[in-house]
């Protein structure tokens, strides 16, 4: 049961907080610079009103989620520091002498409260909201790019996930006291999973025992990070590693294993909208929708900043018909007039080869034709014929017994005369310089903010992961430009 309407807080010892919580502090800013009711608002239909126990604000476990993300720590850290950072018990809305939750209450509030909604979309939203209302947002261009995230399980095996992380936490205690190595329990040398959980669980009661060792930082970290994968996640990891996630391409020679977040930026440095799709997905296929969500959002868009990627024939059609200018460099293999089966096959602007509906890219490119002849001209691309003899998409794409499979692409860049003229002007040169801003934003949101790598399994939980990470950056960067 949720109560009909917050309550005040009524302690005491509230007058602490302006004693040891500074007004530059960053929660305490957030804390004023928005109204988080919103989040109560939208959850309000997920709780009985008038039936069973009283259920923790909403407000407050989502207040954790963020913490979380600004801070890069597990359910558990978030949790344990709560207990006794005053700008946490500030940022939460609780009282300094209250008790704080049990860290599993975080995985039923996503698994149960979050699902199924539109969080992405309402969170970026909010904060373009909250842009524009303070004069933030003034320019009336969107820059577009995409960032990949690596899946959490990557393609290993389930025994391989847990092998992994009890053995970074045996080298972590190592590094505090060698001697420990005697007191752990054997090895596994079965294949068995069920034996790989039991042999974690005893090295996590083990350790814990250690009063002293547990207690370091970076064997505490790693702990925490064991025993939340095996409460949290077991069920993933008895079933797969990770369904939803694909392999997609960074160059021609790297690959990842995971999801992309396509972004759609304001040169303000404000996200204004984000899709979140498989590893696989080619990057100028999202530019349409981004446009879209970045005007339903309030932004004005007369440009798009991008790279190559979003060069291709139909978004150049899109801007024009909607009279937006796409500063966007024109590539042969990309923005060329004619080829077959384009819902078949995808161009890959960082590897600068064509991916085949299967997720293969092609393994090397040659040009055929007559030199200097554009409407003679092709691009040769050739895939590995190994793979084509066992895809599942081979009927009507590889016939038996052939000794290549090639993808041909015509280059006639006569009909893109026009973009090509725009691309040569100052204001296109100029505009372009924008561009390098979105690189750094992919940066912050990667190392600041964890999401080099997915902190959970399957698509939905990396929209969650997405929505909470871009939400936080958008308002430091809101804080920033006020302060």
């Amino acid at each position: 049961m949720i109560q009909q309407q917050q309550t005040m807080i009524l302690s005491p010892y509230m007058d602490i907080y302006d004693l040891i919580v500074p007004k530059d502090n960053l929660l305490r800013k957030i804390n004023e610079l928005i109204d988080f009711s919103f989040i109560y608002n939208e959850l309000l239909d997920r709780y009985c009103l008038n039936n069973g126990r009283n259920a923790i604000s909403p407000i407050r476990m989502f207040k954790y989620l963020l913490l979380k993300s600004i801070f890069d720590v597990s359910d558990i850290d978030v949790v344990e520091r709560s207990k006794y950072d005053m700008s946490f018990k500030y940022f939460l809305d609780m009282a300094p002498e209250d008790a704080v939750i049990e860290s599993s209450s975080l995985t039923k509030f996503r698994k149960l409260r979050l699902k199924d909604m539109n969080l992405l979309d309402m969170l970026i939203n909010k904060t373009v909201a909250i842009a524009i209302e303070k004069g933030i947002i003034k320019s009336k261009s969107i820059i577009v790019d995409a960032t990949h995230s690596k899946a959490r399980y990557n393609q290993k095996s389930p025994k391989e996930i847990l092998m992994d992380r009890s053995r970074k936490l045996r080298k972590s205690v190592y590094e505090v006291d060698g001697t420990m190595k005697d007191k752990f329990p054997c090895k596994t040398t079965t294949d068995v999973f069920g034996d790989e959980i039991d042999y974690c669980q005893r090295l996590i009661e083990v350790i814990e025992k250690e009063d002293i060792i547990s207690e370091y930082p970076k064997v505490k970290e790693k702990l925490n990070f064991l025993k939340e994968t095996l409460a949290d996640d077991i069920e993933h990891l008895k079933i797969s590693e990770d369904k939803d996630a694909k392999l997609g391409h960074k160059t021609a020679d790297s690959s990842f294993f995971g999801y992309k977040t396509h972004l759609a930026m304001s040169e303000e440095r404000i996200i204004t909208a984000a899709t979140i799709t498989t590893g696989e997905k080619a990057d100028g296929k999202q530019l349409e929708t981004l446009i879209k969500k970045s005007i339903t959002a309030g932004m004005n868009v007369e440009n798009v900043i991008g790279d190559a990627a979003y060069s291709e024939k139909g978004n150049i059609e899109y801007a024009n018909s909607h009279e937006i200018k796409l500063v966007a460099k024109l590539s042969p293999s990309v923005s060329q007039g004619f080829r077959k089966k384009e819902d078949e096959f995808e161009y890959n602007k960082d590897a600068g080869m064509y991916v085949c509906k299967a997720g293969h890219i092609a393994i090397r490119k040659a040009r055929g034709g007559k030199k200097r002849v554009s409407t003679s001209q092709t691009d040769n691309y050739f895939f590995d014929i190994e793979k084509c003899k066992h895809c599942h998409y081979k009927d009507g794409c590889y016939k038996d017994g052939a000794k290549s499979k090639t993808y041909c692409v015509s280059i006639k860049s006569d009909e893109h005369t026009e973009q090509a003229k725009f691309q040569k002007s100052y204001y296109f040169k100029e505009k372009s310089k924008e561009r390098y801003k979105i690189e750094a934003k992919n940066s912050e949101l990667k190392h600041r903010h964890g999401y080099d790598v997915a902190s959970s399994s399957g698509l939905v939980g990396m929209e969650m992961q997405g929505a909470i990470a871009i939400f936080a950056v958008n308002l430091k960067r809101i804080l920033k430009i006020i302060g």
